[in-house]
């Protein structure tokens, strides 16, 4: 299911109509915006209706653990070497595509570099920070943004939410639509998020000491079933500063009850985002890089 990105969408419809499709396109934007949902809708669509509902000509790469292999690239070049099955393209979408090695980066550049017939490469990623230059270059960039609440309201409406609950969705997705679609649908998710924000306004409150014994802490929760991994807190915090920040700017008149300036609250924001991307596409430590985000607080 596809929330929003109507820019995007009709963008991507042009170029089907037109007849002139890129050979390398980059869906570059935060996790869980949609990004591979609509790769994969333009994918289906460049292709044609197939009556099995399968699709022989599209080649779908996941990370292998942390990063995309060299094998899983030479792999894909020798796919795309063979003549299609059904239609007259070849299209393979590789997901978190900035978590390829530099060897297979290395070996990606030689595809780009060199296509085969009618391929279309999509590439989805978070950042382009961790890309060869020559590889992005390459590429058609399209761009996601978070959506509007009121896209993710109206998706929500059609799901069985108090209206309680769809208020709480909306802020703690933070116009992530794949974030809102988690969450409408796993209460024991939604209530989890709803306690990380309890205990960031706790660690607000409190001492320097007391916020390093919870980072001390925070990967031993983590290992209970269900709980939610350093990044999703992250997230959810980013989502409470950036709530905070939107109020700042909307009602200059009224204080919030932490007393952060608006320069305070966009520094935390930036730093939040950092950490974000240090833990989740380095080996950048998490317990150092989480103490650090503290004394910001």
């Amino acid at each position: 299911m596809l929330i929003g990105h109507k820019k995007q969408q009709d963008f991507l419809e042009r170029i089907i109509a037109s007849g002139n499709i890129p050979h390398a396109l980059m869906f570059v934007g935060q996790e869980k915006l949609g990004k591979r949902t609509l790769a994969l809708e333009f994918a289906k669509k460049l292709l044609g209706n197939d009556s099995s509902g399968q699709y022989p000509d599209l080649i779908l790469i996941e990370p292998e653990g942390k990063d995309i292999q060299i094998s899983q690239i030479r792999e894909l070049s020798r796919k795309l070497s063979l003549k299609p099955y059904f239609s007259s393209f070849k299209v393979a979408i590789i997901n978190d595509a900035s978590s390829m090695n530099s060897q297979a980066q290395h070996s990606f550049l030689k595809t780009l570099e060199e296509p085969k017939g009618k391929t279309v490469l999509i590439l989805v990623a978070e950042s382009l920070n961790l890309f060869f230059p020559t590889i992005a270059s390459r590429c058609e960039m399209i761009k996601f943004y978070p959506v509007t609440k009121g896209e993710i309201k109206d998706f929500l409406k059609t799901q069985e939410l108090s209206a309680e609950e769809i208020e709480d969705i909306i802020k703690l997705s933070a116009g992530r639509p794949g974030e809102a679609v988690d969450l409408a649908t796993d209460k024991s998710k939604l209530e989890k998020h709803r306690q990380a924000i309890e205990e960031l306004k706790d660690i607000l409150n409190s001492n320097l000491g007391s916020r390093f014994r919870y980072v001390k802490d925070l990967d031993k929760e983590k290992e209970e079933e269900g709980a939610i991994d350093a990044k999703g807190i992250l997230n959810v915090w980013l989502g409470f500063f950036r709530d905070m920040l939107l109020f700042e700017l909307e009602y200059p008149e009224k204080k919030n009850s932490f007393g952060y300036s608006v320069p305070k609250i966009e520094d935390i924001i930036k730093k939040t985002q950092e950490i974000i991307f240090l833990t989740s596409s380095t080996n950048a430590n998490k317990k150092l890089a989480l103490e650090t985000l503290m004394l910001e607080f």
